[in-house]
C-alpha cells in the first residue's frame, strides 16, 4: 500500500465583526442584579450579551452549529431560553453562561418562546405549526398541541387561568385549555397573517397585529367569574360581537357546541387602534407591567402607546361625567345617566414615535419605577440602539442613550485582505473600511469609503488601496486613518485588483472592458514637506467584454483576465499580446488564482464548478463540482497546490489541485460567503458572509486523513437521515390535537441502544450466575466467580444496579422517546427490574414516570402476557406504597417550609413595626424641640 498524503486540519478560531444577527429578537437580561442595562442578542449560532452603557460584550453563550432564531429570558432573570433554526431549544444559565437543558421537539425553526409567570413551564411555537409545552424543572416535554396550519408567530400564557393563546400565519388566534390540552376557541377575525399579540389591562384585553395598519383589540371575559345563575343563557349569547366567530367546516379545532368555550372565556372585538405605518406588524409587545405597548413594521419607526390602568380610567370617566353634567346644565338639558364612556383611543393613548437610524428588526422595553421607559432596538444593519423615554414629561421625547456599532460593518463585507506580516486584516463594505488586529480581533481603524469591491495592502502595510463600485481607487493611510487620494480609474465598477509580484505596482480590471496597469510613486504633499505615496496610470489593455477578475503569474510574465463571456484570456505582460484562452465554463468566471510556481491556474465560476488548468498549454486537468451555488472566491495556500473556495451555499472548501481531491469543508457561515483571504504564511483564513459575520479559521497541528474525513461525513449524513425519519407511533393513539412533546433524534436512539445493551449484559450475567451456582453445587465448594470488566469499572456493582445507572444517565427530555424506540422484548425484564428498584425506594419518581409510559405504549401486549400478571400485581403494590411515602415526605417538607416562612414574616413584621415606632418617636422629639425653639424666640 502506498503512502497516503497527510494534510493539516483548519479549524474555527473566532467569530468577529458581528454586533447582532437580525434573525432573532433582542431581550433585556438581568446581569449582576441590573435589569435595564444588559441586552441579549442573537449572533449567528451564539448569543451575545452587551452592556449598553459601556458598549462592551460581557458574556457569550456559545451555541453549536444552528443559527439562533428566538430568545426569551426567564421571569427570575437567571436563565435565558434560546430557540434555534433546527427546532432545538437550550436553556442557559446567565450566571455561569452554560447550558444544561436541551429540548428537542420541533422539526423546523423555533419562532416563539414564552415562560409562564413562575418560570416552571416554557411554551414554544415553531415553523412546523406545532406548539409544545415543556417542564423546565423536570427538564422534559409535557405535550404537543396541533391545530395551526402555518407557522406559529406568538405564544402567551395567561397568569390567572391555566390557558394558552397562540397566533399563527394561518390568520388564526387559538385558545388552549392546558388542563384538558385541547383548543376550545378560535378567533378568525383577521384577513391576513397574525404577526403579533399582547395582553394588557391585567389580562382582560388582547391586542393582535396583522398585515394591515390596524391593531385589533379584544375584550376577554372569564365566564366562570362573572356568571349570574339567575341570568338565562339566551340573554348571555345575545349581541355576539364580530370578533366571536361562527364555527366553520374548515376550522377543525372549533367546537360545534358553543357552550364549552362560553363556559371558559368570552372574547369579543371592541375596536381597533390605527398605526401610522401602512405595512405589516413585525413585533408587538408590552413591558412586564402591561402599562406600555409598542409595535413596529418593516420601517424605521417604533410606535409607543400608553395603556391606562383601571384607576386612571375611573378618574377620566369621573372627569368626563363632570364635564357632561356641566354642559347639560348650561344647555338646560337633563343630566346624562351612565351614557358617558371612554373611547378606545382614550384608554390606549399614543405616547410618541421613535425613529431609528435604520430598519427595526425587534425591540424590548422595560419600565423603571420612576416612570422612565428604557427601549432597546435591534436594527437590520448590525446595530443595537437604546433609548430613554420620560413618561412623566408633558411632551415625552425619546433620547438616544447609546449605540453599539464599533464591532462591525453596517452592510455585507465584499472584500478582505491580509497584511504581509499576517497580523492585520482589512475588511471593506459599502460604507467603511476597517482594519482588525488578528490576535485580539479588535477593530483598530475605521475609515469611511464608497462601495468597496476589491482591496489590497500596499507593500510595507502602511497604506491600503480600495477599488469601488463607482470606478474609483481610494488610497488610505493607516497611521492617520485618513483618505490620501481618490483616483478615477474606470468608467464602471472596479471588480478586481492584483498586486504585481515585484511589488512596484498593481493591475485593476473593471466593468468598462479595460485592464489598467498602475505604479506606486512618491509625490510632493501640498500640506507638508515630506513626500507621500500616490499611484500613476501606466498602461491600458482594452478588451471586448467586462473584466471580472485579474491575476498575475508569479514570474510576472503572464496576466490572466476573466471576462463576462465565460472565458479566461491569458496575455503576455510585456507586449500585452494574447497567449491562451481557457473556455469551458457555462457561466462567467467570478474568481481565479495562479499557483506559486506558475504551473496551474484554477478558475471558479457561477456555474458552481471549479476547473484546474495547466498554464503551459491551457489544457483543463480536471473539472470539479465544488459548491451548490456560485463559487464566489478562490485562493491558493502559499507555497503549495492546495486551494480554498468560497461559495454562495455558505461553505468554504479546501481542495488539492494535484490529486483533484476535496480535503475538508469549513462550515460555520449561515448565508452566502462573499469573499475570503489567506494569510501569506497560510496559517489563517478569514471569510466574510451575508450573515454580517467575519470568521477566522486557523491551521492546527492535527493531521487530517481523507478516509477518516469521508467516514465522519457518512456518519453525519446517517445521523441526519435518522432525524428525518418518520416518528414512531404509539399504539391506539390517533393523530389528534395533542401528542408527545419529544422527537426521535440520534441521541434518543443511542440512549435506547445503551438501555438494550445494559439489559443484555444483565441477562448474560444472570445466566452466568445460575451456571456458577450449578458448578459450585456439583463441586461441593465455592468457586471464584469472574466479574464482568464493565461492572468492575463501575465499582463491582450488581448487574441490576448497572441497568439502573444506565437508566439514570438518560436525559430527562429524551426519556419517553428512548423508551418508545425500545423493542418490546426488553420490556418484561425492565418491568421486573423496576419492581426491584421501587421496592428498594431508589429513584421512585423517575421509575414511576418510565413505568407509566411503558404501560401506556405497550398496554395490549402487557395485558395479554400471562407471565407478566404477577409482575404487574407486585408493581401495583410497591408503587402505590412508595409513591404515598414520597408524597408524605413532600407534604411534611412543605408544611415545615411554610412554618419557617411564617416565622420569618412574623419577625420581619415585628422589626418593621419597631422601626416605624422608633421613627415616630424621633419625629415627635424633633417637633417638640422645634416648638420649644419657637417659644423661646417669641
Amino acid at each position: 500500500m502506498g503512502l497516503t498524503r497527510q494534510y493539516l486540519r483548519y479549524g474555527p478560531a473566532a467569530l468577529f465583526g458581528l454586533v447582532a444577527s437580525a434573525r432573532g429578537n433582542v431581550a433585556f437580561v438581568a446581569l449582576r442584579g441590573e435589569r435595564a442595562r444588559c441586552v441579549a442578542v442573537p449572533a449567528c449560532e451564539h448569543v451575545f450579551v452587551w452592556d449598553t452603557r459601556k458598549g462592551e460584550k460581557v458574556l457569550i453563550l456559545k451555541g453549536l452549529k444552528q443559527e439562533v432564531s428566538c430568545l426569551c429570558p426567564s421571569p427570575d432573570g437567571l436563565h435565558l431560553a434560546v430557540g434555534y433554526e433546527d427546532g432545538s431549544i437550550r436553556v442557559f444559565s446567565l450566571l455561569s453562561g452554560e447550558s444544561n437543558i436541551t429540548f428537542n421537539g420541533h422539526k423546523a425553526a423555533v419562532t416563539a418562546l414564552q415562560y409562564d409567570h413562575l418560570g416552571g413551564r416554557l411554551v414554544s411555537g415553531s415553523k412546523d405549526t406545532d406548539v409544545i409545552v415543556w417542564d423546565v424543572i423536570n427538564e422534559s416535554g409535557l405535550y404537543r398541541l396541533r391545530g395551526h396550519k402555518d407557522a406559529v408567530t406568538q405564544v402567551l400564557f395567561l397568569k390567572e387561568k391555566n390557558l394558552l393563546v397562540t397566533s399563527g400565519k394561518d390568520t388564526l388566534v387559538k385558545w388552549w385549555d392546558l388542563d384538558t390540552q385541547h383548543c376550545f376557541k378560535t378567533l378568525v377575525g383577521h384577513r391576513t397573517e397574525v404577526w403579533g399579540m399582547a395582553l394588557i389591562s391585567e389580562e382582560k384585553r388582547l391586542i393582535t397585529g396583522s398585515g394591515d395598519s390596524e391593531l385589533r383589540v379584544w375584550d376577554i371575559t372569564y365566564i366562570q367569574e362573572v356568571k349570574d345563575p339567575d341570568e338565562p343563557e339566551s340573554k348571555k349569547s345575545k349581541g355576539s360581537s364580530p370578533g366571536l366567530e361562527e364555527n366553520t367546516e374548515e376550522n377543525e379545532s372549533l367546537e360545534l357546541d358553543e357552550c364549552p368555550e362560553e363556559r371558559l372565556v368570552k372574547c369579543s372585538k371592541v375596536g381597533s387602534i390605527m398605526r401610522e405605518g401602512r405595512d405589516r406588524v413585525v413585533t408587538l409587545a408590552t413591558d412586564r407591567t402591561g402599562k406600555i405597548l409598542a409595535c413596529h413594521g418593516t420601517d424605521v419607526v417604533l410606535e409607543v402607546f400608553s395603556v391606562l390602568s383601571e384607576e386612571e380610567v375611573q378618574k377620566k370617566l369621573e372627569k368626563k361625567m363632570k364635564k357632561a353634567k356641566k354642559k347639560a346644565k348650561q344647555n338646560s338639558e337633563e343630566e346624562p345617566e351612565g351614557s358617558v364612556e371612554l373611547s378606545l383611543q382614550e384608554e390606549i393613548q399614543r405616547v410618541t414615535n421613535i425613529r431609528a437610524s435604520s430598519k427595526i428588526k425587534s425591540f424590548d422595553l422595560i419600565l423603571s419605577p420612576k416612570g422612565e421607559l428604557k427601549i432597546v432596538l435591534l436594527l437590520q444593519n448590525n446595530i443595537i440602539e437604546s433609548y430613554n423615554l420620560n413618561l412623566l414629561a408633558q411632551v415625552p421625547q425619546a433620547v438616544r442613550a447609546s449605540k453599539i456599532t464599533i464591532g462591525g460593518h453596517r452592510s455585507d463585507v465584499r472584500t478582505l485582505a491580509f497584511s504581509s506580516d499576517n497580523i492585520a486584516i482589512l475588511s471593506a463594505a459599502a460604507e467603511s473600511v476597517k482594519i482588525w488586529n488578528r490576535s485580539t480581533l479588535q477593530c483598530i481603524r475605521t475609515m469611511d469609503c464608497e462601495y468597496a469591491l476589491c482591496s489590497l495592502f500596499v507593500p510595507g502595510d502602511r497604506q491600503v488601496v480600495v477599488g469601488t463600485k463607482t470606478g474609483k481607487l481610494q488610497l488610505y493611510d493607516l497611521a492617520s486613518g485618513s483618505l490620501m487620494e481618490t483616483v478615477n480609474a474606470h468608467d464602471g465598477a472596479v471588480w478586481s485588483i492584483a498586486l504585481s509580484p515585484d511589488q512596484r505596482g498593481f493591475v485593476t480590471g473593471g466593468a468598462d472592458k479595460c485592464v489598467k496597469f498602475w505604479e506606486f510613486e512618491l509625490v510632493k504633499d501640498e500640506t507638508s514637506i515630506q513626500k507621500r505615496l500616490s499611484v500613476k496610470h501606466v498602461r491600458v489593455l482594452q478588451l471586448d467584454e467586462d473584466v471580472l477578475c485579474v491575476r498575475y503569474s508569479p514570474n510576472q510574465k503572464l496576466l490572466a483576465v476573466s471576462l463576462l463571456d465565460c472565458t479566461v484570456k491569458i496575455f503576455y505582460i510585456d507586449t500585452l499580446k494574447f497567449f491562451l484562452s481557457l473556455y469551458g465554463h457555462k457561466l462567467p468566471v467570478l474568481c481565479m488564482d495562479i499557483s506559486c510556481d506558475g504551473t496551474l491556474i484554477v478558475t471558479g465560476s457561477a456555474d458552481r464548478n471549479v476547473k484546474i488548468w495547466g498554464m503551459d498549454f491551457g489544457d483543463c486537468h480536471r473539472s470539479l463540482f465544488a459548491h451548490d451555488d456560485s463559487v464566489m472566491y478562490l485562493q491558493f495556500v502559499a507555497k503549495s497546490h492546495l486551494f480554498f473556495t468560497a461559495g454562495k451555499d455558505g461553505k468554504i472548501k479546501q481542495w488539492d489541485a494535484d490529486k483533484f481531491e476535496h480535503i475538508q469543508t469549513l462550515e460555520g457561515h449561515h448565508q452566502e460567503v462573499w469573499c475570503l483571504a489567506l494569510s501569506p504564511n497560510g496559517d489563517y483564513v478569514v471569510s466574510a458572509s451575508h450573515d454580517k459575520s467575519l470568521r477566522l479559521w486557523e491551521r492546527t497541528r492535527e493531521p487530517l486523513v481523507l478516509e477518516e474525513e469521508r467516514e465522519m461525513q457518512r456518519e453525519a449524513e446517517y445521523e441526519e437521515s435518522v432525524a428525518k425519519e418518520e416518528q414512531p407511533v404509539v399504539a391506539g393513539e390517533t393523530q389528534g390535537e395533542t401528542g408527545l412533546a419529544g422527537k426521535k433524534t440520534i441521541e434518543t436512539i443511542k440512549a435506547a441502544e445503551r438501555i438494550m445493551e445494559a439489559i443484555e449484559l444483565y441477562r448474560e450475567e444472570m445466566a452466568k450466575l445460575k451456571e456458577h451456582e450449578a458448578i459450585c453445587k456439583a463441586a461441593g465448594k465455592e468457586v471464584p466467580f469472574p466479574v464482568n470488566p464493565i461492572l468492575r469499572a463501575y465499582g463491582n456493582i450488581t448487574p441490576s444496579a448497572y441497568v439502573l445507572e444506565v437508566f439514570k444517565k438518560v436525559k430527562s427530555s429524551e426519556l419517553e422517546e428512548s423508551l418508545l424506540v425500545l423493542p418490546f422484548s426488553y420490556v418484561p425484564d425492565l418491568l421486573r427490574l423496576f419492581n426491584e428498584y421501587i421496592h428498594q425506594g431508589s429513584e421512585v419518581e423517575l421509575l414511576c414516570r418510565a413505568l407509566l409510559f411503558l404501560l401506556k405504549v405497550h398496554f395490549g401486549q402487557i395485558t395479554s402476557n400471562h407471565m407478566l400478571v404477577t409482575v404487574i400485581e407486585n408493581l401495583k403494590k410497591t408503587t402505590i406504597s412508595r409513591v404515598s411515602e414520597a408524597r408524605d415526605v413532600l407534604g411534611f417538607n412543605m408544611a415545615g417550609l411554610q412554618f419557617l416562612k411564617r416565622e420569618i414574616e412574623a419577625k420581619d413584621e415585628v422589626t418593621f413595626f419597631a422601626d416605624a415606632t422608633d421613627r415616630f418617636e424621633e419625629k415627635k422629639k424633633k417637633r417638640k424641640k422645634k416648638e420649644k425653639m419657637v417659644l423661646t424666640v417669641l
